[in-house]
């Protein structure tokens, strides 16, 4: 299987997955379902949850019991950019060639949306616990998920971010923002993914350090693309960073020496994972698309 075939084959699952645990329960609740499948279903990478079932394969072959977790990182990534939208945070229009959720729904629909995101990801990964036949296991990879996504993680990177607009900040200010804000989501998707499927301590290390890697790496590219990204492709304006007056590492850096930053951070996450090959395959290419990709 060729790596454009795997990574649809992720994307199936995740999806069929997703699909699942947002069915419609009840004619009352419709437009909550509706506004959360609109932005959940609205064409993601589904870059976090794949990570998950990649990380998880690097040690174990049937990632079945990998899937919630994985439903629940992409709940919670599309809950954050349905809120990152709203006119009190960035105020985007349009997400991934969609107009945005509070657009189509309203602002207090969206809010809830995210919020009813955000909390089924953790009612799944509570039921997971409940029925594992290793609670303490899938209770130790459900909580590296929620304290990715918490005010130590993802939120702190947020708060400082929206602090820091208009502001000059330190490199390593730059780095907790994106460390956190974008990165800790991506670390802990192969974190999690990889104790779930009983990596070793030093193992887990490892993993560690390539999902640290990789997610200052697709921050950095993400800065990037917002100056030189073609807007058909991202599905949303370019510029918008500078618009917001937000520190980027190109703003602090600039262009050439951000593009030798994601080189090398890629370059030291494919080393690391060399030592995991065949299994570790996918992942290598997955870097490669990484860095090369256009949106």
């Amino acid at each position: 299987m060729n790596f454009k075939e795997q990574i649809e084959k992720y994307q199936q699952l995740v999806d069929q997955s997703l699909d699942q645990y947002l069915e419609k329960e009840n004619d009352e609740n419709d437009i909550l379902y509706e506004s959360m499948r609109y932005s959940v279903f609205a064409g993601g990478k589904r870059l976090r949850p794949i990570l998950v079932l990649a990380s998880y394969e690097l040690f174990d072959q049937e990632f079945k019991e990998a899937l919630p977790l994985a439903a629940s990182f992409e709940m919670i990534h599309t809950y954050s950019l349905i809120h990152d939208d709203l006119p009190a945070m960035d105020n985007d229009d349009y997400r991934r060639g969609k107009l945005t959720n509070h657009k189509v729904y309203s602002e207090s629909i969206a809010i809830l949306a995210g919020d009813g995101l955000l909390n089924l990801a953790h009612e799944i990964l509570l039921k997971e616990i409940i029925h594992s036949s290793d609670p303490v296991r899938t209770a130790k990879s459900s909580y590296i998920l929620s304290e990715a996504s918490g005010v130590k993680g993802m939120i702190g990177g947020q708060v400082v971010d929206i602090l820091s607009e208009g502001k000059e900040i330190s490199k390593n200010t730059l780095n907790y923002i994106h460390k956190n804000k974008t990165g800790a989501l991506i670390t802990a998707a192969m974190v999690s993914g990889a104790l779930l499927a009983k990596a070793s301590e030093d193992d887990l290390i490892n993993v560690e350090k390539i999902g640290g890697n990789l997610g200052l790496a697709f921050q950095i590219k993400d800065d990037l693309l917002d100056i030189t990204g073609d807007e058909s492709k991202l599905g949303k304006k370019t510029g918008s960073d500078e618009n917001c007056d937000k520190s980027t590492y190109p703003k602090l850096f600039g262009v050439e020496e951000s593009q030798r930053k994601v080189e090398e951070l890629t370059k030291e996450a494919k080393e690391l994972l060399t030592n995991y090959l065949p299994k570790s395959q996918f992942l290598l290419d997955l870097c490669d698309y990484l860095i090369m990709r256009d949106h």
